[in-house]
Parts: C-alpha cells; sequence; structure tokens
C-alpha cells in the first residue's frame, strides 16, 4: 500500500448540469455567480439575465452565452518565471479548465462593477456585450492577449 497523500486539490469534482439548461458550463457559471452558499438566488439571477438576453438579442439564450463565453475565454496568458535573479513574464497557452474559470471570472466582475440596478440587468448586458466582442470582459482578454504578445521574447524561459 502506498503511504503517498492524495492531493485532493488535483482531483477533479464532479459537477451536476443545471436544471435548465441541462450544461455543465452553465451549472459552473451559477456556481461562480453564487455568494454566501445562496445558490438558488444564483440560479435565479442567471435565469432572469438570460432570459433579458433573449429578449435584447432575440436568438436562443444558451446559444448567446456560449459565443459570450467563446469571446472571452483567453488563449495565452503570462506567468512569471524567476531566472538567475530577475523575473521575467513568459506567455504560456491557457488550459481549458482555467480558460472557463477566468472567463466566467471575468464576466461576473465585470457585471458586478458595472453601473445598474439589479444584478440580473448588469449581467445580461455584460452578457451580451461579450456576445458582440464588447465589453469589459472582452477588453481583458484582449489585455491579456497584448501583455503575452509583448512579452514573447522570453517565451524560451517556458518549462
Amino acid at each position: 500500500m502506498s503511504r503517498k497523500k492524495i492531493n485532493i486539490k488535483s482531483i477533479e469534482q464532479r459537477i451536476e448540469p443545471d436544471p435548465r439548461f441541462h450544461s455543465i458550463l452553465v451549472a459552473s457559471f451559477i456556481n461562480h455567480l453564487m455568494e454566501r452558499g445562496k445558490k438558488g438566488l444564483a440560479q435565479k439571477i442567471f435565469y432572469s439575465a438570460m432570459e433579458r438576453v433573449e429578449k435584447s438579442v432575440s436568438k436562443p439564450a444558451f446559444e448567446v452565452f456560449n459565443k459570450a463565453m467563446e469571446n472571452v475565454k483567453p488563449i495565452l496568458e503570462v506567468r512569471s518565471r524567476r531566472v538567475g535573479g530577475a523575473t521575467y513574464q513568459v506567455p504560456v497557452e491557457v488550459r481549458s479548465n482555467r480558460r472557463n474559470s477566468l472567463a466566467m471570472r471575468w464576466i461576473i466582475a465585470s457585471s458586478r462593477g458595472r453601473k445598474g440596478k439589479s444584478m440580473v440587468e448588469k449581467l445580461a448586458t455584460e452578457i451580451t456585450d461579450a456576445y458582440k466582442g464588447e465589453g469589459a470582459a472582452v477588453k481583458k482578454r484582449e489585455d491579456t492577449h497584448r501583455m503575452a504578445e509583448a512579452n514573447k521574447a522570453f517565451a524560451h524561459y517556458k518549462w
């Protein structure tokens, strides 16, 4: 019997699909949106926002949400590497589960930072803007890519 401990953080947890769209991505987004364990409230906010998005864009809400996520997902990011006393910002590719997580975090953070009446309105407008390729979350992705492109000279430090 091995005495080596299992790293609990490295074990991927199973997420049940959400009840309306039957998507794991949506369920994960709702979990990111949730605060203080109030999942019912997070679901209500998300589904109300999706209804508003569907009315404003006049396309299926799930399709709009997936396109918005694709527009926000980063491909490259920079990681700090210390080499011989100097710290370099080394561009690296982003793993797929981190891409999803970053996109969700950026959409939620930028919608929380918006000025508006309710979280439903703010989230709906941010998802609509991300669908169109605009908004703060898409700008964050472009800034990340620009930073990675600027530090392309240090790509040989990637290991």
